[in-house]
């Protein structure tokens, strides 16, 4: 099995440095030409399915590329980004944000931990395995859920796990 991960293309949030979460943003329009351009690396690789989070900016990403594609879409909730609680909109220098992000069991304020975060992308990982052995699966979604999924395939301390941000619609490939 190939397995297929990008970010979701740029967002005004991310244009301001600020906490996006489950902010249900949409694209700007380099975010659309970021999609269309995963998509034409996408051409001829021969995707079975597409596996998107339920946030707009991931559903439209997902969309564009479709439009290359053309193969079976899913929303799947656990793909949506870390729920951030109270630094939903934050600036991303906020000191109780960056506390927080470093200490993976620490609880979100009204949000979750990344822990939560790892343990559902992981389940899904683990499904999609068993789901489809002998397919190629594109996974559209957030820049925490490409970290987790970093994760899944690679050892990473938690010094380089904090740093680490994909950019606007990467892709990474893995084989299963």
């Amino acid at each position: 099995m190939n397995l297929y991960v990008t970010r979701h293309g740029q967002t005004q949030y991310n244009i301001e440095n600020r906490v996006c979460g489950i902010s249900d943003v949409e694209l700007t329009d380099t975010g659309r030409k970021q999609a269309s351009a995963v998509a034409k690396k996408l051409k001829g690789k021969q995707i079975d399915v597409i596996i998107v989070s339920p946030l707009k900016r991931a559903q439209e990403t997902a969309a564009i590329i479709n439009q290359v594609v053309g193969t079976q879409v899913i929303v799947d909730p656990r793909l949506q980004e870390i729920n951030f609680g109270k630094y939903e909109g934050f600036k991303n220098k906020n000191r109780g944000f960056k506390k927080t992000k470093k200490n993976h069991g620490f609880h979100y304020p009204g949000g979750e931990s990344y822990f939560q975060v790892i343990h559902r992308v992981y389940q899904l990982l683990d499904e999609i395995k068993q789901t489809y052995p002998h397919q190629n699966v594109l996974l559209v979604c957030h820049g925490g859920i490409v970290r987790t999924i970093y994760t899944y395939f690679h050892d990473i301390s938690n010094h380089d796990l904090y740093h680490y941000l994909p950019e606007n619609c990467c892709l990474d490939y893995y084989q299963l």
